[in-house]
């Protein structure tokens, strides 16, 4: 994924017009089948910085890329006239049996671009050289990285979606089910299974839209921008954007070839849900330890030593990868700064943060789905921890608020109760203290006995988006609605990559 350094694509070169001091032709155009690369000239050609200059080995991963990328640009160039139809036929040809083969086959060579060239041209001969006519490797590089890594988002995005699916499917089976809540990990309010797992789905719900934004920014074809300053060539930057389902161009030809801020958008959009994915993780881990939650064999393990233990661990992976994905954006960030336009070779190293970032992220997500789907809730251990630490206090403060009571009072009143007993007799002596009279003056005893079941609270609390089970209805119903038009929009992006490669696919059929 390097820089374009001695075969531009410029007139006087890339169809063998023009004079040059320089050998017309490297090697690899030579008949008796050299391999040595077609971008590299004879003082280029070796010392101990060229396996250090090579991104070949990583750049598999572009492979296909690369080949749909050359596909394109070669249907545009003979749809253009800019190369016959028979070049084109012999380069499309050649590039099939390069894809057969596979990217183990491929000549050595500074990047995957400068290998399938080669290929190419050791297949079809000299003409194969007009391949890489109005174009550079950096626009080349640039638009082969936003195709894979489109579909790497896409997959991303799938994993989120399939954690939303199983949390809402948890709140769904859950409504009722009460549960402690916390705050600074100590007993704060009694709440439900549903109203924890739809807090959950609320923030992936936000990390998919933030992944889909990415994407459509990901999704712009960088192609004809060359090495920065575009070509004198008559090309169709459209025609080829549409052939490889790119939505629209990056039109500034500078900003084309070298611009990676897509590569930190979606890297900081992994890091942002890797670190939902460890909050989510780290709860359940807890609820694990308290007997709250029983994962799935699936997603556990055991001691070598300790034959009783059952661990989440893959959830504690799940958690540790937050930490890979915010080095990945700070490496990339780190990498980014303070590069000047147009090209630098900084940028090889630029996008293996952000496959790394994508890999660790899409397996946690996924990961996490799956334990939240096959995890057995303990309904019971849930209800008996529900009242604990007084978790009710908040509720039967603002039951004597509603009756008249001034909410500050009636904290205070609460607070005394709470080290006393935290029952009705211990709120009865507190409001002797502070109210100088009977609780019974301001409100029901029984109403505040209701007031202090974990249950009750938990009904009482129907405030939009509350825990209450007619405040979660919504809530569900609100989940599914944007899953199901997240699911659209994947989709839709899906089909519009398959219909561009049934149609790419199409236009080589008939040079081939």
């Amino acid at each position: 994924m390097t820089e374009e350094s001695a075969h531009d694509g410029d007139k006087a070169t890339a169809d063998g017009g023009g004079q040059s001091d320089e050998p017309r032709y490297s090697s690899a155009y030579r008949s008796d089948g050299g391999d040595e690369g077609v971008v590299r000239r004879d003082r280029f050609s070796g010392g101990p910085a060229r396996s250090f200059l090579s991104s070949l080995a990583a750049d598999e991963r572009i492979f296909e890329a690369d080949l749909e990328v050359d596909r394109a640009h070669t249907v545009m160039l003979a749809e253009q006239g800019i190369i016959g139809d028979d070049v084109a036929g012999q380069i499309l040809t050649a590039l099939d049996a390069i894809e057969v083969d596979g990217h183990g086959s491929l000549p050595d060579g500074e990047d995957v671009h400068e290998a399938i060239e080669t290929a190419v041209i050791q297949r079809s001969g000299a003409d194969g050289g007009k391949m890489h006519t109005a174009r550079s490797r950096n626009d080349e590089v640039a638009a082969c990285i936003r195709y894979r890594l489109r579909e790497d988002v896409l997959e991303a995005i799938e994993t989120t979606l399939a954690l939303r699916e199983s949390l809402v499917d948890v709140a769904e089976a859950h409504t009722e089910t009460i549960m402690p809540g916390y705050t600074h990990l100590q007993p704060a309010q009694p709440t439900t299974v549903a109203h924890w797992a739809l807090a959950y789905e609320g923030a992936v719900r936000r990390d998919t839209e933030r992944l889909l934004e990415a994407y459509s920014r990901i999704n712009q074809s960088p192609l004809g921008g060359a090495a920065f300053a575009g070509t004198t060539f008559d090309i169709d930057r459209e025609r080829v954007a549409d052939l490889l389902g790119f939505d629209g161009l990056v039109v500034n030809s500078m900003d084309a070839a070298s611009s990676r801020d897509f590569l930190l958008e979606t890297t900081q959009a992994l890091s942002t849900h890797a670190t939902t994915l460890s909050g989510l993780a780290e709860d359940v881990i807890i609820f694990a330890n308290r007997g709250f939650v029983d994962p799935a064999d699936d997603y556990s393990s055991t001691s070598s030593i300790m034959p009783q233990k059952k661990n989440p661990d893959t959830l504690e992976l799940v958690r540790a990868v937050a930490g890979d994905a915010a080095g990945g954006v700070q490496g990339l960030t780190t990498t980014l700064k303070g590069l000047p336009r147009a090209y630098n070779r900084d940028l090889q190293r630029a996008t293996t943060h952000a496959w790394e970032t994508v890999d660790a992220v899409t397996e946690a997500s996924e990961v996490a789905a799956g334990a939240v789907a096959t995890a057995d809730w303990n309904e019971a251990a849930l209800a008996a921890a529900a009242g604990d630490g007084f978790s009710t206090a908040t509720g039967v403060a603002d039951l004597l608020a509603a009756n008249g009571i001034p909410f500050r009072t009636a904290h205070e009143l609460v607070a005394l109760a709470a080290d006393d007993g935290a029952d009705y007799d211990a709120l009865e002596a507190a409001a002797q203290e502070v109210l100088g009279e009977s609780l019974a003056a301001h409100v029901e005893p029984a109403a505040v006995e209701t007031a202090l079941e974990p249950a009750e609270s938990v009904a009482s609390r129907d405030s939009q988006g509350g825990p209450a089970p007619d405040a979660v209805a919504p809530q569900i119903e609100s989940a599914r609605e944007s899953l199901a038009a997240a699911e659209e929009s994947r989709a839709a992006a899906i089909d519009g990559l398959e219909t561009a490669r049934e149609a790419l696919r199409s236009e080589v059929n008939g040079y081939v």
